[in-house]
């Protein structure tokens, strides 16, 4: 069971996908809406993480036959609304234009996978924190859309003298 997966190739929308779509939205300068206070939070697990993660049940699939686990980013990688979009606005250079309507039927105040059983098992352990998930997403997000780098993210230009 899979939670809250991000990376390279994901155009979010706003139900799924979210880091991807409040990252694009920054980048094409369009509103964002939190519904709710933006204080629920959750745990993020960028994708490579992920591919770890199957390569490995793959390689000890005798031993996990049958079982069910939970795969994301874990307690390690727990991250409000709010919070994301300060690393977002800090990736990416842009102020974002955030509006709140009221909270969602349904919607979790706090959901953060337990994934204790997997590690236990395999040993597996994420190896990108969400700065640096962030920032992959980012650059791969610029790179196939034709937008520059933030100042911030291009290497230090060296000036002719």
């Amino acid at each position: 069971r899979m939670s809250c997966i991000y990376g390279p190739h994901q155009f979010g929308t706003e139900d799924q996908g979210w880091v991807a779509h409040f990252l694009i939205s920054a980048l094409e300068d369009k509103p964002v809406t939190i519904y709710g206070n933006g204080k629920q939070v959750r745990d993020i697990l960028f994708v490579e993480d992920l591919i770890d993660a199957f390569m490995l049940a793959h390689k000890n699939i005798d031993k996990l036959t049958g079982q069910v686990f939970n795969i994301g980013g874990g307690p390690e990688n727990t991250v409000s609304l709010l919070e994301i979009l300060e690393i977002i606005r800090d990736k990416a250079g842009k102020e974002m234009d955030i509006s709140f309507k009221d909270w969602r039927t349904g919607d979790q105040f706090y959901y953060v996978s337990n994934t204790n059983k997997f590690k236990e098992a395999t040993g597996w352990n994420p190896k990108y924190n969400i700065e640096e998930g962030v920032e992959k997403l980012l650059r791969w997000l610029c790179e196939n859309r034709n937008i520059e780098l933030p100042e911030n993210l291009n290497p230090t230009k060296q000036i002719a003298i």
